[in-house]
C-alpha cells in the first residue's frame, strides 16, 4: 500500500533526524525545556501553580501577561520569591490581546492601550528574567475583520514598541492563531510576512501553537522545520486541546522536528497550554480552578511528553 502524503513527510523528517543524530550524538545530552502557560489555571495562586509544576518536574513557567494597569498584575519581586521556592524560572509571558488592546483596532484609543499594555509586560518580563512575550497581531475572540486596513494598522502599532523590545532584551514572539479566533495571521508563513512588514530587528520571532497549526498548517513538523530559525516557543496540546495522549497528535514526529532544528538551547521552550476546545479561550483566565483536574492535566501531559521524547531518542 502506498503511504499517504502526511506519512511521506513524516518519514522524511525522521530520516533527516536520524542522519543528524548519527553525525552529532551530543544532541542526546540536552533535553527540550518544558514550560507551562499559567493563565489557563484561572484564579489559582501562583504558589499553588508553582508547587504543581515542581511536582511534575517542569522547571519553567510562561506567566500570564496580567499587568493590565499600574495597580493590576504580578509584582516582580514577589513572583521571583514564589518561583524561587520551587526552582521554577520564567520562560516568557503570554500576551493577552482582546478588543480592549487590539493592535489592529480601528480606534486610536484601543491601539494606544495596546502599546501601553505591551510596555507594562516588557517591564514584567525583563524584571523576572523572561526571554519572550507572545504577541497576537489582532484581538483573540474577534475573527471578523473590521476592514481591509487591519494588517497595516497592526504593523504600525507594533513598530511603535519595537525599540522597547530591544532595550528590554526580550523577543517579540508573533503567534499565528486559527481563523476561528482571530482576523489576522493564521499560519507561520503569515507570521513571517507580518514580521517582514514590521521590518525591525526587535520583531523577529514566532510563537508556534500546535493546536492552531492543526487547523492552519499543512503539516505540523514540516512547518517547524521550515521556520525553526524564528521559533522561540511552541505551545503544546493534543488535537482535542487537552492533555497529551488524549487525542490523535503524533507527538513523536514533532519531537523529531524539534531536535532536527536544534531546539534544546537556553532560549527555546515547549510550553503546554491545553485549554480545551472552543472559539474564545479567554474566559478560562477568570475561572475557578479545579485542583484535582489540573493536577491530572499537568501530570499526564508532562509524563507523556517525556516518555515520547525518550522513545524518540532511544535509537
Amino acid at each position: 500500500m502506498e503511504p499517504q502524503n502526511y506519512e511521506i513527510k513524516r518519514a522524511e523528517i525522521v530520516k533527516a533526524f536520524k542522519e543528524k543524530l548519527s553525525q552529532n550524538r551530543a544532541l542526546l545530552k540536552q533535553r527540550i525545556k518544558l514550560s507551562w502557560s499559567n493563565w489557563g489555571f484561572g484564579l489559582e495562586s501562583l504558589d499553588k501553580t508553582a508547587q504543581r509544576l515542581n511536582r511534575n518536574h517542569i522547571e519553567w513557567i510562561e506567566l500570564h501577561g496580567n499587568r493590565y494597569g499600574k495597580d493590576l498584575g504580578y509584582r516582580s519581586q514577589e513572583v521571583l520569591k514564589i518561583l524561587g521556592r520551587y526552582n521554577i524560572k520564567v520562560a516568557g509571558l503570554c500576551g493577552m490581546f482582546s478588543r480592549d488592546n487590539d493592535l489592529a483596532g480601528n480606534s486610536g484609543i484601543v491601539r494606544q492601550q495596546a502599546v501601553d499594555y505591551l510596555r507594562r509586560q516588557l517591564d514584567l518580563c525583563h524584571e523576572t528574567g523572561g526571554t519572550y512575550i507572545l504577541v497576537a497581531p489582532s484581538a483573540v475572540g474577534r475573527p471578523q475583520p473590521y476592514d481591509d486596513s487591519e494588517f497595516d494598522r497592526s504593523v504600525e502599532t507594533l513598530r511603535l514598541v519595537a525599540d522597547d523590545f530591544i532595550k528590554a532584551g526580550v523577543h517579540a514572539a508573533i503567534e499565528p492563531i486559527r481563523s476561528a479566533e482571530v482576523s489576522l495571521v493564521h499560519t507561520i508563513a503569515d507570521a513571517r510576512r507580518y514580521i517582514q512588514a514590521v521590518n525591525h530587528p526587535g520583531i523577529q520571532h514566532i510563537n508556534g501553537d500546535i493546536y492552531h497549526m492543526g487547523t492552519e498548517e499543512n503539516h505540523y513538523a514540516e512547518s517547524i522545520v521550515n521556520y525553526g530559525n524564528r521559533l522561540v516557543n511552541l505551545h503544546f496540546a493534543d488535537t482535542n486541546r487537552g492533555a497529551l495522549g488524549t487525542g490523535m497528535l503524533n507527538v513523536d514526529t514533532i519531537i523529531h522536528a524539534l531536535y532536527l532544528i536544534g531546539y534544546t538551547d537556553e532560549e527555546h521552550f515547549v510550553t503546554f497550554e491545553p485549554l480545551g476546545a472552543g472559539g474564545d479561550p479567554y474566559p478560562a483566565m477568570y475561572g475557578r480552578p479545579d485542583k484535582d483536574k489540573l493536577d491530572r492535566l499537568v501530570s499526564r501531559t508532562a509524563k507523556y511528553f517525556r516518555e515520547r521524547e525518550e522513545e524518540v531518542l532511544s535509537i
